[in-house]
């Protein structure tokens, strides 16, 4: 890639809360370290039929989710070419997360759909995708991969929190990045929420008009994930396999539920918080960003448990909603740089790297 110092990048996220296509268009310019801007950004609702393959895709069978790869990825490309048709943007690449449909790295298995070529020719731009494969090759986890981006972009800040549909934090310790998935979020509030006949719990009003089970409560804190140490991530597998039938075999109400959840999450992230604090410092900044940042009842819940040694900062509504997308797009650009994008200190890969399959052809002025 050429030596420009200023570059425009898409970025497209499709989280694990299955709630839309997130797209940013940003600047990304390199002095000493890297500034950005985010032009424009949009959530755009997936077609109905999208959608509801995109919730089962992992009970497709190849030859279905070939079709669904290739399908999502065609949409992704048509829905980013109109996106900037209507705001005059001119960027040079599209990034794409993919959606996941499979991820256990432990058998070095990890699947995002979203066709790199049909997204490519759709959309009229070059695309980078694919963004967790080599990692997982290398032994690594995968993910969480937006750790490298809170480093360079969002530095002035101790801790960065995603709250999206699994929890996960960034930080530095020792002199070098880490990061891990906390444990599951939005993918539980939002199930028991659709058993009130709401997608999500607003403002966690239900979780806030409901009372912690202590014995479920304590089931949860004793789940093997919690007890793993160094890199770890959760997929849409653990939720089925290890969550949800606690949840489901209580004879409880999902207010009940939801306010469980909201205990056992602010517990879990608060441990993580307060054992990586600086306690030289005082009043250290964790950025929370993701949907569950709207949530006002958990922010609270967890900011009685940490409040006397981090401040949390919830940021402007572009952050919150498109920081993903904004991260994404900088991976992409990492990796069209030739520059480490994944950070073995965060997924315990053999190495850092580069990762990410590029699709299409740059031209660089």
């Amino acid at each position: 890639m050429g030596p420009q110092s200023t570059y425009t990048i898409v970025g497209l996220m499709s989280g694990t809360s299955g709630d839309g296509l997130d797209i940013a268009c940003c600047d990304f310019h390199k002095n000493e370290t890297w500034d950005f801007k985010i032009n424009k950004a949009a959530t755009i609702p997936f077609p109905s039929k999208i959608e509801h393959s995109l919730k089962d895709a992992h009970l497709l069978d190849a030859a279905e989710l070939e079709g669904l790869d290739l399908e999502f990825g065609e949409w992704m490309g048509h829905t980013c070419a109109e996106f900037c048709h209507k705001f005059k943007l001119r960027p040079m690449a599209i990034a794409s997360h993919g959606h996941t449909v499979f991820h256990r790295p432990e058998i070095k298995l990890t699947k995002q759909i979203g066709n790199g070529y049909s997204l490519s020719e759709a959309s009229g731009l070059p695309v980078i995708n694919d963004f967790r494969k080599l990692d997982v090759f290398l032994g690594g986890q995968g993910a969480p991969l937006v750790p490298i981006g809170d480093a360079q972009l969002f530095s002035e800040f101790d801790f960065a929190l995603n709250l999206g549909g699994i929890a996960n934090i960034s930080m530095d310790s020792n002199g070098k990045r880490i990061a891990f998935d906390t444990c599951p979020f939005n993918l539980l509030f939002n199930y028991f929420s659709m058993k009130l006949g709401k997608p999500f719990d607003n403002g966690g009003t239900f979780a806030k008009s409901g009372h912690v089970i202590p014995e479920v409560l304590e089931t949860l804190g004793r789940l093997p994930f919690y007890k793993q140490r160094g890199a770890k991530s959760l997929a849409r597998e653990n939720i089925t396999k290890d969550y949800l039938p606690i949840l489901n075999q209580a004879d409880h109400s999902p207010q009940n539920i939801l306010a469980t959840l909201s205990s056992h999450f602010a517990n879990c992230i608060a441990e993580v918080v307060l054992k990586h604090n600086n306690a030289t410092l005082t009043h250290q900044k964790l950025l929370v960003t993701g949907g569950g940042a709207y949530n006002t009842f958990y922010i609270q819940r967890l900011k009685s448990k940490i409040e006397a040694k981090v401040d949390i900062i919830i940021p402007e509504k572009q952050i919150i909603d498109f920081k993903e997308a904004l991260v994404f797009a900088f991976l992409g650009l990492l990796r069209l740089r030739k520059e480490n994008n994944c950070l073995a200190s965060v997924t315990g890969a053999s190495r850092d790297n580069c990762g990410g399959i590029v699709f299409g052809d740059f031209e660089i002025n």
